[in-house]
Formats: structure tokens, sequence, C-alpha cells
């Protein structure tokens, strides 16, 4: 039995304590906060509650499958799912909108064909059955299989199928020249790039393997956990107490102390240090270089991108036909979320509370200018706001930054194939492993925390506690 010190509280930090602990180890957690869920925060004031993170769960199997191999009380036993249905609503520039429902190929096509024309739902739904081609071939080697650093990181070729140019077969498309080419229609083209663009990638940059985010979404659905997503984070740290993993708040790790080549311990800011077997990083910014050496302190890529919130109480109760997700289109898309849960407001007949955000570079200071053109956003998608608005609070990503320590509040976008993998933590020290969306490949799904899980398998089922992670 080893002694695996996990640095940061992160959901991939608290998977990886709970599969680790139940294997049989002697697990502590140190974390530099003082809670547990990493960017699964919530707000409250006035008897409101917000998520400030992810707001919708994708691929729910993920966390079934930890709870499965960490004890005897599955995940709907601790939190109620709910699918969204509709999946998601669009609207255009032009005022023109558009509801898909959700898990219903022939249902995309019937709203597509009604909304935007008849041939649209068609050319659709042929981009997306195409992107299934990267989740074949990428779901195991990137979220599943653990990758170990033995030479030079090379990204995994994208696998969405090139089309040929005569007798060639051409460079594969970003997800940008896809959308122009196969969609053939503008406001297809923005639901495409609008929804790899609300994960922090940019579409004219961005494999045409990002089309695979859209491909999850029509074919699992979105997921909402009753209470917020923060009750999946608390069922997850349940799940740690009751495997015996300890935690240890307002504890910041320095660096992890190495003798020899391995991983002995972790020293702390205030000094002290505590030694372990073998050392798992969530942080993404502390494991030793083959040198021994700690990286470099920005551990953020560049480029890397932060999300501006805006968190509305407004009086009047949730329509009953409310859409949960709606996605306004302009010079950046903003997402709407208007969850239907009567524990997130004072009173379900007298109150509705919604989250509208957008990306924005790491770092950005938004400022009242920002906080107006995610108001002007969200009046397009929730009628009579104006009226209805009793507050509003700005979630900057300084606040981001100083609740998880992410540098310029960044959120790591989804792993990809045909991407560039995070290069943080790929020195060979022995016993030093790491999870989370900036160490691993498997760095998350769109805005779910989903490294968590995908990431805290590796450390169990592929990696021995010697050698590199």
């Amino acid at each position: 039995m080893a002694e695996i010190v996990v640095i940061g509280a992160g959901m991939g930090s608290l998977a990886a304590a709970a599969r680790l602990a139940v294997a049989g180890h002697r697990v502590a957690v140190y974390e530099r906060g003082g809670t547990y869920g990493g960017a699964l925060r919530r707000f409250e004031k006035d008897g409101f509650v917000f998520d400030t993170g992810p707001g919708l769960l994708p691929l729910p199997a993920v966390w079934r499958d930890l709870f499965v191999k960490t004890g005897k009380a599955a995940l709907e036993d601790r939190v109620e799912l709910r699918q969204a249905d509709p999946d998601v609503r669009h609207v255009f520039e032009d005022g023109s909108e558009l509801t898909l429902p959700a898990a219903s190929r022939a249902g995309v096509i019937r709203a597509l064909d009604e909304a935007l024309g008849a041939g649209s739902g068609e050319r659709w739904t042929a981009l997306v059955s195409r992107a299934r081609a990267a989740w074949d071939a990428t779901r195991r080697p990137l979220l599943e299989e653990p990758r170990t650093v033995d030479g030079p990181h090379q990204p995994l070729p994208d696998p969405y199928p090139a089309r040929r140019r005569g007798l060639l077969r051409r460079r594969t498309p970003t997800l940008a020249e896809i959308a122009r080419d196969e969609l053939r229609d503008p406001r297809l083209e923005r639901m495409l790039c609008s929804a790899v663009r609300l994960h922090g990638l940019d579409p004219r940059t961005a494999p045409a393997a990002a089309s695979v985010l859209v491909y999850l979404e029509q074919t699992f659905g979105s997921w909402y956990p009753v209470g917020g997503m923060r009750a999946l984070a608390d069922s997850v740290h349940e799940r740690c107490l009751e495997r015996r993993v300890e935690f240890h708040y307002g504890a910041e790790a320095a660096r992890v102390v190495v003798e020899d080549g391995r991983a002995v311990g972790v020293e702390f800011t205030d000094g002290t240090t505590v030694n372990a077997d073998a050392v798992v990083d969530g942080t993404g910014r502390l494991a030793p270089q083959d040198n021994g050496s700690a990286p470099d302190a920005d551990h953020s890529p560049a480029g890397a991108t932060a999300r501006h919130t805006l968190l509305l109480a407004l009086r009047g109760p949730r329509p009953a036909d409310t859409v949960h997700r709606t996605v306004v289109h302009g010079d950046e898309p903003v997402c709407v979320l208007r969850p239907d849960d009567p524990s997130l407001v004072p009173s379900p007949d007298e109150h509705e509370a919604v989250v509208v955000s957008t990306v924005v570079p790491a770092g950005a200071v938004p400022g009242e200018e920002g906080v107006r053109r995610l108001l002007s956003a969200a009046e397009r998608a929730v009628p009579d706001l104006e009226d209805r608005l009793l507050w509003h609070v700005s979630r900057t990503p300084a606040d981001n930054e100083a609740e998880t320590g992410a540098r310029g509040g960044a959120v790591p976008p989804p792993a990809l194939a045909g991407r560039p993998l995070p290069t943080a933590n790929l020195g060979r020290t022995q016993g030093c492993y790491a999870v989370g969306g900036w160490a691993h490949p498997g760095g998350g799904l769109p805005h779910a925390g989903m490294s968590g899980a995908m990431a805290a398998g590796l450390l169990v089922e592929g990696a021995e506690w010697r050698g590199s992670r």
C-alpha cells in the first residue's frame, strides 16, 4: 500500500483520489483554497444560486463508471440527472430562430429543414455523421488509455475523412473550412463554429475533428444535475470521504520534491513538506521536468481562453416552454442557460436564475462594455429581460483565477486529435503522475469537468507506481 499525495481538489484530483483509495492506497489531497471541485463552484445571493463554471454535463456514463468502480452506490443514487430536451435553441443575427431536439436524428433533420430550408438537415447530419470517424478513432487513445512520455510528444493525426479534390486527397481541413464547404449556409456554419468556439477553440485553427463535439452532443445528449453542477462535485467528494481520502485545505503546493529522479514528496509555500511514495499533480503546473526542476509558472498554453459570465436574478417564474440552453449568435457566440430547477431560486413561482457566458482571452478584463454585450445578447434570448431583471453579477477571468489558481482564469479546452496536446508535466520523473484538464490529453470534454473521471482510470488501470506517468 502506497502513500499517495494528490495536489489540488479539482474534479480530476477527486476522481483519481477515489480510484486510488479503492485500490488500497492511503491518499491525501492538498488544496490551496478552501473547498473542493475546481471550476464546479456556485455563487449564492438573496436565495438565488448559480453555477459559476460548467453548466451542463456531457457523457454522464463516464461518471457512472467512476461510481461503479469506487463503491456500491450508483451515481444516480447521489445525483438526479435530467437530459436537456430540447437540446439547444439558436438565435441568429437576422432574427431567425431554431430549436433542436435531443438525441433524435430525424427530429434534427426536420427542425433544420423547417427553419432553414429543405436540404439543410441532410447537410448538417451528413457532416455530424462524418465526425463519428473522429470519435471511433480517438475515444480510446485520447480518453481511456494512459500516455507516457518516452519520446517526442506528438498529437494524434486528425481522423476526420479529408475530401478528395480530383485524384489527390488534400490536407485535413480546419473546422471552419468544413463548415463552409459542406454546410453551404451561413447559419449552419455559425452553428458548427459556435459549438467549438464556446468550448474555447478557434474554428479557424481547430482541426476538423472538433466536429466530434457536436456529434457527442447530438448522439448522447446534454445532462443537468439537479442542484447544479456543484451537486456532481459534492457527490464525488462524498465518495472520496467514504473511501477514507484525507483532505487538507489552505495548503498551496510549491513544488514536487525529487530525489534520485523520483518523486518523494511535496513542499508547500509555507515551507512544510510531506513525504509520499507517489505524487499526483492535479494542477498542471508542478510536475518536474526531466532535470528535476519545476516547470515554468505559466502552465496555460499560448492563446488560452477564459469565460466572462453574467449571473441574472429575475422576477417572475420561468415559463414552462423555456429551453434550457440558448446560443445567441453574433460577433462572438453567447450561451444562455435557464435551468428548470426550483432549488436555485427563492421561490419558483416568483423568480428565475439565468447564467449568460461567452469566451474571452485568458486574463481579459471585460469591464462595463463586456457586461452590456452579454446583457444585450441575453435580451435576445429572454423576453422582457429589462422589466424582469432584479440584479446581475459579473464574473470575470480574474474571479476564476482567484478561485482555481488557473493563470488568467484560463479554462482548458477539449482534447482533440489533430490538435497539439497539453505540454505541461511532460517530464519523466518516476512516481509523478498528472490528471486534470491541463495535464492529460484526455483533458476534458466541453464545460463538464470531464477530465476527472477519464484521467482517474489511467492511474489505476494503466500505470504502475514506477516509471513515468
